[in-house]
């Protein structure tokens, strides 16, 4: 039983997938491939290529179109929405067309995030992706990019058909209420891994997920069980994960996801610059927690 929908195929768990890099640091499409179609194997519904935790900003204009077709290859285009975040609109508007001619069935969207954009920029910017012709989910990283789509402003991109969802990274779960006030028809996926289970309650259709990377079983109980409600199942697996789960909200995510999954036996691999190993202390934090998360069962 799952809840991903043909008419809405962000809906479920969406793995924003890290990429598996050679000790070259050059991308391994075939082990990406084969990544792809382990998470859906192991209860997700599909897939997020070249999103933040894909490193997609460090990636060759041809890397990134590759890594694409390479996860629709895998697990068909109805299970994969690329992140198509772009500094340019125009640039934007190109990547939604190739996740279009690849075969995907919706993208994901960053805001402008060069520079901190105001309302008008942040409208246009999603028209321009949205003339590509699929359907745009939002990504709303404050954090990260300075540009807040905050309730008032997601419910006016979607008012005017330019979003149909939004994955919800701000931290901020008060914010669920009042995007169901004004936006009843937007759907709200979980952006952060650390307060799955609050926006979950809060009535979530979606999760665009970090941690499954390394879990993707343990993940897809926690989740099903908290979107049905069953705090009884998800509350002490959600305790239980949560040393891991708070590294998807902190700087080092990509490489705290691709440690744990070497320690359970995937590939995590290397990052390419600008980013850096963990320093020991971080390395020795994500092990430990990780080897805890093995030892309970949960790998």
């Amino acid at each position: 039983m799952t809840d991903h929908s043909p008419h809405r195929p962000w809906r479920g768990i969406l793995v924003a997938t890290a990429l598996p890099l050679r000790a070259d640091l050059s991308v391994d499409l075939d082990r990406y491939a084969e990544h792809c179609a382990w998470l859906v194997a192991n209860g997700c519904d599909g897939v997020v290529p070249n999103g933040s935790l894909g490193e997609y900003q460090v990636l060759t204009h041809e890397e990134r179109s590759r890594v694409v077709e390479t996860a629709v290859a895998a697990v068909g285009g109805d299970r994969v929405m690329p992140g198509v975040s772009a500094y340019g609109s125009a640039e934007a508007h190109r990547w939604a067309e190739q996740a279009g001619e690849a075969g995907c069935a919706s993208v994901m969207l960053l805001p402008p995030n060069a520079y901190r954009a105001d309302e008008r920029s942040v409208l246009a910017h999603y028209a321009e992706a949205a003339r590509a012709g699929l359907p745009v989910v939002a990504y709303n990283n404050p954090v990260d990019t300075k540009v807040d789509l905050v309730p008032e402003l997601l419910a006016r991109l979607h008012g005017e058909g330019l979003v149909q969802a939004v994955k919800e990274f701000s931290g901020d779960v008060r914010r669920a209420y009042r995007i169901a006030e004004l936006a009843p028809e937007l759907d709200l996926l979980i952006g952060a891994d650390d307060v799955l289970l609050e926006l979950a309650v809060a009535g979530a259709k979606g999760w665009v997920a970090g941690y499954p990377n390394a879990l993707p079983r343990a993940s897809a109980q926690l989740y099903r069980a908290a979107v049905a409600g069953d705090l009884a199942t998800a509350l002490p697996l959600y305790r239980q994960l949560h040393p891991l789960l708070r590294w998807d909200s902190r700087t080092e995510f990509v490489q705290a996801i691709k440690l744990s999954m070497d320690v359970v036996g995937r590939y995590g691999g290397p990052v390419r610059p600008p980013r850096v190993p963990l320093p020991p202390e971080q390395e020795a934090a994500v092990r430990a927690a990780t080897g805890k998360a093995v030892a309970a069962g949960l790998a």
